[in-house]
């Protein structure tokens, strides 16, 4: 299997990254720099089924299917995540720590399966990388100003 992990630190408040990461209004302002994605249906209670919605390429359909599995306000986030309804799914982690500095936010996405899940691991990083280094300090800066 395969997975990633990328660790930031925010010189903001916990409860602002937490509001960041779970307000559907919020949440395609941050994902917009990388393919975008807005939320669905999402609710941070667990068993709640709500999709992520992007622009479509070809060879995928621009939704991804989740369920969340996991909610500790302000600390954990937990939902499956899968690109296809047959997919078997991979699980994405969002940890919230404070900091003498603000928040640490470690995101882990893990359970891709296969070759084809070893390079959907590796695009995926790439991407989240620049989400959470470029597009969620901006929407926090906006937010807590």
């Amino acid at each position: 299997m395969s997975g990633f992990e990328i660790v930031r630190d925010y010189p903001h408040p916990r409860a602002l990254v937490w509001h960041a990461l779970t307000d559907p209004a919020l949440v395609p302002k941050w994902t917009s720099t990388g393919r975008g994605g807005r939320p669905e249906g999402f609710v941070p209670r667990v068993g709640t089924k709500f999709r992520f919605v992007g622009r479509p390429v070809p060879g995928w359909d621009g939704v991804v299917r989740c369920e969340v599995l996991a909610v500790e306000e302000p600390e954990l986030l937990g939902f499956s995540w899968r690109n296809q309804e047959a997919d078997t799914p991979s699980t994405v982690t969002c940890q919230l720590e404070e900091t003498p500095a603000g928040t640490r936010l470690t995101y882990r996405h893990t359970g891709f399966q296969g070759v084809g899940g070893f390079f959907m691991a590796r695009l995926l990083h790439r991407i989240r990388r620049r989400m959470l280094t470029e597009g969620l300090p901006d929407v926090l800066a906006e937010t807590g100003a």
